[in-house]
């Protein structure tokens, strides 16, 4: 353990990595069904079956690795990873018709 980092920014890293793990799953077998439901329960001739849904699982386990790759690598107090302007919220003055908080 590092002794630069508080119990909360450990926690919060463990639901970080719990959320690309279980959402990357999600995805992968979304995927996987999305092209292999064809083969499972649609009407493939028999030769095409096996390679289908080899080709299926492949599409399923690349979905769910880029889909954990990007969640980690947008994980904060990473050198270099502060807000991109997609990022920034742009909100409007508090009282209509005034742009400035001085005004």
């Amino acid at each position: 353990m590092s002794p630069s980092r508080t119990r909360a920014e450990r926690d919060a890293l463990t639901v970080e990595i719990m959320f690309a793990l279980v959402s990357g799953a999600f995805l992968g077998i979304v995927g996987f069904l999305a092209l292999g439901g064809v083969a499972l329960w649609g009407g493939l001739p028999g030769p095409w079956r096996g390679p289908w849904l080899t080709v299926s699982e492949a599409f399923g386990g690349l979905l769910c690795g880029v889909r954990v790759v990007r969640v980690l690598r947008r994980l904060p107090g990473r050198p270099g990873t502060g807000a991109s302007p997609a990022d920034v919220v742009w909100t409007q003055p508090s009282q209509p018709g005034r742009t400035n908080p001085d005004s």
